[in-house]
């Protein structure tokens, strides 16, 4: 364990989950499941069974370093690592491996999303000991696949070479959110995954593939071997995120490289993309609503109800509706229109800044 370290990324708006989530506070700290605990304190809870609290980094956007302190108060500065404006995830990911770098050159690192939910925790934790102990003395990129439960369109899809006797499985393909024809025929060949954005590898590993796929962001980052761990760190990041380029870690270097594996992840997931997940996640009633606040519903079903405590609401005749009441921004829209809300956002933004 002391050799394994944990980079949870946390820079999102989740502007899908708006107006619940907010600029000021998106939803990897908000308690969407109301168990107490944020999305990311969760997935913070999570990875302690895996290697010591003082190996998990959280990278997250400058404006969110109070809410990480607030969060993860057992976190120290150094293990904040915060992106001055959004460079996307290969960027993410190349910070802190050659941060960790410059401290333990024979590291393994995991990288998670700090806003997915996962049960089935002991399952987890075997299937990521698999991993990691591939990883370990060997040149793998890996990650983490969930087994297709319906040929969801808003997720991106791993196909794997078949052997059953093998529990880390090389990879033949990557497809990113696929057509729902074409997602039905993955979920029929039987050799498909969905890409649950979980990577591990070693530290050397993965520096190598930046400096082989990705040349202009390792050297970016290799030159500043002698600020991390000091006080000019954050100097250098906000100059070097002002020269990197915004690429994915997928297409990036996934996608291109020739040793990547994965291992099926057993437990129950979602990456709580949109209401429509959440909606799945929650538990509900009889007529398969969600009401989370006071509400009474007529003749209403496959609904997502959410507002304070202090506020009832009264509704007729839905069917597959989000109603929610958050802060000043009262929502009511068809429950899967997520490709709506970017749109929402931006036209709250134009009525005024203060509804975003």
């Amino acid at each position: 364990m002391a050799q394994n370290y944990v980079v949870i990324m946390a820079g999102g708006i989740g502007s899908r989950f708006w107006p619940y989530s907010r600029a000021a506070k998106p939803k990897q700290f908000l308690d969407v499941l109301g168990t107490g605990r944020s999305l990311i304190q969760m997935t913070y809870d999570r990875f302690l069974n895996i290697c010591p609290s003082d190996n998990i980094y959280v990278i997250t956007n400058k404006d969110y370093k109070g809410l990480v302190q607030e969060q993860l108060p057992e976190l120290s500065d150094d293990q904040i690592l915060l992106e001055p404006i959004g460079r996307n995830t290969a960027a993410a990911v190349a910070y802190p491996a050659f941060k960790i770098k410059q401290k333990d050159p024979e590291g393994i690192m995991i990288v998670a999303p700090s806003d997915h939910v996962v049960f089935k925790d002991a399952v987890f934790k075997e299937n990521l000991t698999t991993a990691i102990d591939a990883a370990t003395g060997a040149s793998k990129l890996i990650t983490l696949g969930i087994v297709p439960t319906r040929p969801e369109t808003g997720y991106g899809y791993i196909q794997y070479h078949s052997n059953k006797d093998e529990k880390v499985k090389k990879v033949k393909t990557f497809t990113e959110k696929p057509e729902l024809e074409l997602a039905q025929k993955f979920i029929e060949s039987g050799d498909f995954v969905w890409n649950a954005g979980i990577f591990i590898w070693s530290i050397d590993t993965i520096t190598k593939a930046f400096n082989k796929y990705l040349k202009d962001i390792a050297v970016i980052f290799e030159d500043g071997a002698d600020s991390y761990y000091t006080d000019k760190e954050q100097a250098f990041i906000d100059k070097a995120y002002s020269q990197c380029k915004s690429i994915s870690i997928d297409y990036g270097i996934m996608e291109k490289a020739d040793d990547v594996h994965m291992v099926k992840g057993l437990f129950d997931w979602s990456d709580l993309g949109s209401w429509d997940s959440l909606h799945e996640a929650r538990k509900k009633d009889e007529h398969n609503n969600v009401i989370d606040g006071k509400a009474v519903l007529y003749n209403s079903q496959n609904c997502y109800v959410k507002g304070d405590d202090d506020l009832l609401i009264v509704a007729q005749d839905l069917d597959g509706y989000l109603v929610t009441k958050s802060g000043n921004v009262v929502l009511v829209c068809k429950k899967d229109a997520e490709k709506k809300f970017r749109e929402f956002l931006s036209d709250a933004k134009d009525v005024g800044e203060e509804f975003a």
